[in-house]
């Protein structure tokens, strides 16, 4: 901001704000209210009512519009995808919960191998040409992720299912579009691939969820508590799916 308004601000008794805004009067307002939308901040004012008015009243509700704005923010931070826009040399990809630089190699070899070493490793045949086949190394790399989920959920379930013989028949590994983990009447469970992408203790919470839906059917107090036997910390793990689930959930 300038010398000049600065030193009218100063003049006119106001303060000043660390956002801006436009005002907008209307025929039909009866009173000044405040509307923030993301990144944006409007004051809708009765048609007469006059500008140091307008600005006493927002500064009076400086501290609430600051606040509305920070949530509006990280309300949008959650929502923005995981993904990369493309898949390919120098990019980084989440998984359980960081994220790690994908470099990528040729190689003889027909398809599309990943490995991972503290980075992701994509090595690609020769065919295929490395500045036009993200959406193969996109294919390749959730093939690679359902994989490990499996391997992950199964050394979870070795781990946490002879405590109170909470075996399940099957485990499944898939997508699920508004489900994070299910068990079955028969006991068979499925947990969805895409907690891969979040920290480890978060899959893990997931699955003693499921196990424990073994003997408790519903989410009644004994449910909780044999949850609690297992993970007594799976409060945090359950608040913190409530606040990154939507973005998890829109995938890569």
């Amino acid at each position: 901001m300038n010398h000049f308004l600065t030193s009218l601000i100063k003049k006119a008794g106001l303060t000043e704000l660390p956002f801006s805004y436009s005002i907008r009067r209307s025929q039909r307002a009866v009173k000044v209210r405040i509307v923030v939308k993301p990144g944006r901040v409007e004051v809708v004012a009765p048609a007469k009512t006059k500008d140091a008015s307008i600005q006493q009243f927002v500064e009076a509700q400086q501290s609430w519009v600051v606040q509305a704005l920070a949530k509006m923010a990280e309300k949008m931070q959650q929502h923005k995808t995981l993904a990369p826009a493309h898949y390919g040399q120098g990019v980084t990809i989440p998984y359980q919960g960081e994220f790690f630089s994908l470099t990528t190699k040729p190689t003889p070899l027909k398809r599309i191998k990943i490995e991972f070493i503290d980075a992701f490793i994509v090595h690609l045949p020769d065919t295929l040409d490395p500045n036009n086949c993200s959406d193969a190394i996109k294919a390749a790399f959730i093939n690679w992720l359902k994989k490990q989920t499996q391997i992950e959920v199964e050394q979870l379930v070795d781990q946490h299912a002879g405590k109170y013989r909470l075996y399940p028949r099957n485990i499944t590994i898939k997508r699920q579009k508004s489900r994070w983990g299910s068990c079955g009447i028969h006991n068979d469970i499925s947990i969805n691939w895409l907690l891969s992408l979040a920290p480890k203790q978060i899959l893990e919470y997931v699955v003693v969820h499921e196990l424990c839906h073994i003997r408790e059917k519903n989410h009644s107090r004994q449910f909780w508590a044999l949850v609690s036997e297992h993970l007594p910390d799976y409060q945090q793990h359950r608040l913190w799916l409530k606040k990154n689930g939507a973005r998890l959930m829109m995938g890569i």
